[in-house]
């Protein structure tokens, strides 16, 4: 082990470590720290402009700093800014979305203040965990343990993450499964997906693994399990092994029904915050072309169609595709790639494009700079590949407002929303 470092943290990071800089201008990175404070670490990885180093004691603590309330939180790699007061969590993001913008993006832009959560825990509707199957027969199921992402710490319902129905589903799976987990499908590792609707009602989505199990006697043992799914490794769909094929969910004014595996945001009182901003940012569509990219479900194609908008949907996912036509038969939409059929449903006078992490392809890139419309609202779920996509747009289009959202409390994770005008004639 080195010898300790003495660092004052700067900001926070996007990854959730503290930022520091040494006397050479090196850059260290230190979890569990805050702006503000002097904290003594040792080095673990050293780069030649970069440095990983652990927390070893605080010797000046931040005013924002606080005792941790979650019983994980010293090992889990779950969360990592749960030892900072709301509003210091809140600043840090605005500053992860502001460094990202000028750093990669080249933009000097006013962003406001993060919109909060409404629930800063147990907010969670959707929670993934790993399950390893270990060589004494033993099982781990959680999350990854935040220096050693190799190893899984076991947890309970009692991470306070979860809205209450999944943490109460995830106690008593892990109460029936039986010993090795042996009514959940073999393999060594799974991925265990719980999702919660409006009225607690969950289900489960086993990804990994072989057979079936016993999903009858799973489904019987967990009260408020509706279903349970499975998704064979290199499948794209998941196959119902038991339960209902689709679960009944309102999400603020909309009746929704969900399988498989199909995307919602995971904080639903943040989420509504976002999706009417929007449709606030949209305006007045009534008899304007709109494209919907990465639509999943279809949320804004409904509102949208539902304000006189003529709208096509693009999204890969086939569940989510059948569930947005079942429900929005005003509009159309596309099953495929973006950047394959973003060409054909140009032109339009707005494009809402919400992506993956990764952000935009190239190529829906290229498509939007030959055949821009009026407007883009942009939704990002990463600051990085948002600034990367708007240096890539600015020859076509400019920003207009931008506003960020905190769907991922307790986490370096922000959502921001970007509008975009076309600034060619």
């Amino acid at each position: 082990m080195s010898q300790p470092v003495t660092l004052r943290i700067e900001s926070i990071a996007a990854g959730g470590a503290g930022v520091a800089r040494e006397a050479d201008g090196r850059v260290v990175f230190v979890h569990r720290t805050a702006p503000g404070e002097t904290v003594s670490a040792t080095l673990l990885e050293e780069r030649g402009r970069w440095a990983r180093a652990a927390l070893l004691t605080v010797i000046e603590p931040a005013p924002s700093r606080r005792e941790a309330p979650c019983r994980y939180y010293d090992v889990c790699g779950g969360c990592t800014l749960e030892h900072m007061e709301y509003n210091a969590q809140l600043a840090a993001k605005r500053r992860i979305v502001v460094d990202a913008l000028a750093r990669i993006g080249g933009v000097d832009v006013d962003v406001p203040e993060v919109v909060g959560s409404p629930a800063e825990f147990r907010y969670r509707n959707r929670v993934s965990f790993t399950l390893v199957r270990m060589r004494d027969g033993t099982v781990k199921a959680g999350f990854h343990e935040l220096m050693r992402p190799d190893r899984i710490i076991d947890m309970d319902g009692s991470c306070l993450m979860p809205e209450l129905p999944v943490a109460e589903a995830w106690t008593a799976l892990r109460e029936v499964w039986g010993d090795g987990a042996a009514l959940l499908p073999a393999g060594p590792r799974l991925r265990l997906t719980l999702r919660a609707t409006a009225d607690g009602s969950t289900a489960l989505l086993v990804q990994g693994g072989n057979g079936p199990g016993n999903p009858k006697a799973l489904l019987a043992g967990v009260p408020g399990l509706r279903a349970i799914w499975h998704q064979r490794s290199g499948s794209r769909e998941p196959v119902l092994l038991h339960g209902e094929e689709k679960l009944a969910e309102t999400w603020q004014d909309e009746d929704l029904a969900l399988g498989g595996a199909v995307f919602l945001q995971v904080n639903r009182g943040a989420a509504v915050l976002l999706e009417d901003h929007v449709t606030t940012t949209a305006g007045d569509v009534d008899g304007l072309t709109v494209i919907d990219a990465y639509c999943g479900i279809g949320l804004h194609a409904r509102r949208l169609t539902r304000m006189g908008a003529r709208v096509t949907g693009i999204e890969l996912d086939a569940q989510a595709v059948r569930e947005a036509r079942r429900s929005t038969p005003g509009a159309h939409f596309i099953e495929a790639r973006v950047e394959d059929a973003l060409g054909d449903a140009l032109p339009a006078a707005l494009a809402i494009l919400n992506p993956p992490r990764s952000g935009l392809a190239a190529e829906a890139i290229d498509i939007l700079r030959a055949a821009p419309p009026d407007r883009l609202i942009y939704v990002s779920c990463d600051p990085a590949t948002l600034a990367r996509d708007i240096k890539r747009l600015a020859p076509v289009f400019a920003v207009q407002s931008i506003r960020c959202f905190d769907l991922f409390p307790q986490t370096a994770h922000v959502e921001t929303v970007v509008e975009l005008a076309c600034c060619i004639t």
